[in-house]
């Protein structure tokens, strides 16, 4: 049985802290691969901010380049665009483009998005999908879960790493340093095309 975690995010754009949770997971919970999922359409977001899809993607390829454990799926940048990226839509697609593998997936979500998870589309249907893996996020606790899907969530503790995709993108419009907050080639990648200015 091949365990995949599944790592959905607007990757807008994808950081050091991205990586080091993938990492952290796929090592504690034994996943065999991590495939990170950029969004098509946020459902929670306004999409006027957020970067082409084809970009996001490029980025999240750059940045696990060097990584054989870790993949990328373009299931939700594949679907039309007025089509909303559900999570629970994205692992119905992916469980029908892995339908000849024995596969387990493992969809790693925040403790931020845990609190929230009463707001997705169907949030039940997700543990009937997957194993839902929470992993710790600065400022918020499992004492704020008010939902009762927090009884059901594999807990996995990562480093409390405080970098955010928004503060990367005012660095970038404050012309100050992203050294270390992205991979190199993330980096050389938004200079070369002067995203986010």
């Amino acid at each position: 049985m091949k365990r995949i975690g599944i790592f959905g995010g607007t990757f807008d754009p994808i950081h050091t802290g991205h990586l080091i949770m993938a990492e952290n997971v796929k090592e504690q919970v034994h996943l065999d691969t991590v495939l990170f999922v950029p969004t098509g359409t946020p459902p929670l977001k306004d999409n006027a901010d957020v970067s082409p899809a084809k970009i996001r993607a490029e980025m999240v390829r750059l940045a696990i380049s060097d990584n054989s454990n870790f993949g990328i799926s373009e299931v939700e940048m594949n679907s039309p665009p007025e089509e909303k990226s559900y999570t629970v839509n994205t692992l119905l697609k992916l469980r029908e483009e892995y339908s000849a593998e024995q596969v387990k997936f493992y969809l790693i979500i925040g403790m931020d998005q845990l609190i929230d998870l009463h707001k997705w589309k169907d949030p039940g249907k997700l543990f009937m999908l997957s194993e839902v893996v929470v992993i710790n996020r600065p400022g918020y606790l499992i004492q704020q879960v008010e939902n009762d899907y927090g009884r059901q969530c594999i807990y996995v503790p990562a480093p409390n790493i405080d970098i955010s995709s928004t503060d990367i993108r005012f660095r970038i419009q404050e012309k100050r340093s992203i050294r270390y907050l992205v991979p190199r080639a993330v980096e050389e990648y938004i200079l070369d095309n002067q995203l986010y200015k």
